[in-house]
């Protein structure tokens, strides 16, 4: 179809040059130092067509002599600069297949390339990855030296302010972050991520990293509120974002050293920590151990008031937790036992808590029955079933009943 095309419009000349040409009498003549030459108008022009395209080539033909040094260094500009990229791409492979050392001379190979190279020698993207992948071979080997040493090289100020400049900065500070953690070093890799721009600072990467590094510190307020944010950018799963913030809040209320520091924090912590069972029953824990057990029955009162809406789970801690802090309990808390021990007679944290408050405020004719349920329920920790047993023994002796109390300070015994 092309060779019809060509041929068509190869015609479509001939016809417009023999219409055009053909009839043409024109008469050209040149006079030269006495000398007269006459052409034909036709012949005219077809030689000054010849001499315009003989002079571009020759024009063409001298910029491409004068050029040709320019293009040398062009190619070989280019193939250094794939010879950078290969060793680039090569020191990735070898990273990323654990064979460090080989990873470290790779990449050290594309450096010294692109140190030769003025296009690759002003790429700070380019020099900055080479340095990290060198960094984090070093760190690999455990030679800590040759990655602080290559670390400060990554972090010299580069001249571009390109989003690409910004983001391998952030890149090398995270990185150096993360093995500060590794190394131990919890107070240089907060350093490290305190010196990233609000935006990097709020990544999940960052976050995490931060969290990890508090929790080393011994920070648990803080960290507490580092893992809130990671929940809250559902970085976990419901389930481990619950467990983490307990566990959170528990190494925050283990920090406590008095019962005011104690009240602080437990003012501190987020509405939706207060509102969890198991939180309230350990601060209640932590509060007994600081002699506040009021204060414990303060923050357990309205999680009794409401004991069936919780899950069964969380109804065991709260009454461990109130069986701590029985002592010196009033008698504004009965209904709400009497009411506990008829809707969860069936379970025995409840039954062992009811009984032992009973028995602190010595009803003990209600106590005895739930007391020996307490004592004899495999699934209760040992140290409620001893303290159900001592109760015991306790009866025993009010009612003068000494071999009775000997046989349950023995069963008590026992369980240690």
């Amino acid at each position: 179809m092309r060779g019809v095309i060509w041929l068509v419009l190869l015609f479509l000349v001939a016809v417009v040059a023999a219409t055009t040409l053909g009839s043409n009498d024109g008469l050209v003549s040149i006079y030269w130092g006495g000398w007269r030459t006459d052409l034909s108008l036709n012949l005219f022009v077809l030689l000054l067509l010849g001499s315009c395209v003989v002079l571009m080539s020759a024009v063409q033909a001298l910029n491409a002599l004068v050029g040709l040094p320019r293009r040398a260094n062009a190619w070989r500009e280019l193939r250094r600069e794939r010879a950078a990229q290969l060793a680039l791409r090569e020191a990735l492979s070898e990273y990323f297949g654990a064979r460090y050392g080989r990873a470290r001379k790779a990449a050290q190979r594309a450096l010294a390339i692109a140190e030769r190279s003025p296009a690759l020698g002003e790429d700070a993207e380019f020099k900055t990855l080479c340095l990290l992948l060198v960094a984090g071979s070093f760190h690999r080997l455990q030679d800590r030296p040759g990655r602080d040493a290559a670390l400060r090289q990554a972090l010299q100020p580069a001249k571009p302010l390109r989003a690409a400049a910004r983001s391998t900065d952030d890149a090398v500070r995270l990185l150096s972050a993360e093995w500060a953690l590794d190394d131990r070093d919890a107070a240089g890799a907060l350093d490290v991520l305190e010196a990233l721009p609000p935006g990097a600072a709020r990544r999940t990467q960052a976050l995490r990293l931060k969290l990890q590094a508090l929790r080393m510190a011994r920070q648990p307020m803080e960290a507490l509120h580092t893992a809130r944010l990671l929940a809250h950018h559902q970085a976990f799963s419901p389930v481990v974002a619950q467990s983490l913030l307990r566990s959170l809040v528990g190494e925050t209320l283990e920090s406590a050293h008095d019962v005011q520091q104690l009240r602080r924090l437990w003012a501190q912590f987020d509405v939706a920590d207060r509102r969890d069972p198991q939180v309230a029953a350990r601060a209640a824990q932590r509060a007994v151990q600081l002699d506040a057990a009021e204060d414990a029955r303060l923050w357990l009162r309205p999680f009794w008031d409401r004991l069936p809406e919780l899950a069964r789970e969380d109804r065991e801690q709260l009454a461990l937790a109130l069986i701590e802090a029985r002592a010196g309990l009033g008698p504004d808390w009965l209904p709400r036992l009497e009411s506990a021990a008829q809707a969860f007679g069936h379970e025995s944290a409840v039954v062992a808590a009811v009984g032992m408050l009973f028995a602190e405020r010595r009803l003990w004719g209600k106590a005895r029955r739930l007391l020996e349920q307490a004592a004899a329920a495999p699934g209760l920790p040992a140290r409620t079933r001893r303290a159900a047993w001592r109760e015991l023994a306790r009866l025993a002796r009010s009612e003068s009943d000494e071999a009775q109390a000997l046989r349950c300070e023995q069963s008590a015994a026992a369980l240690d």
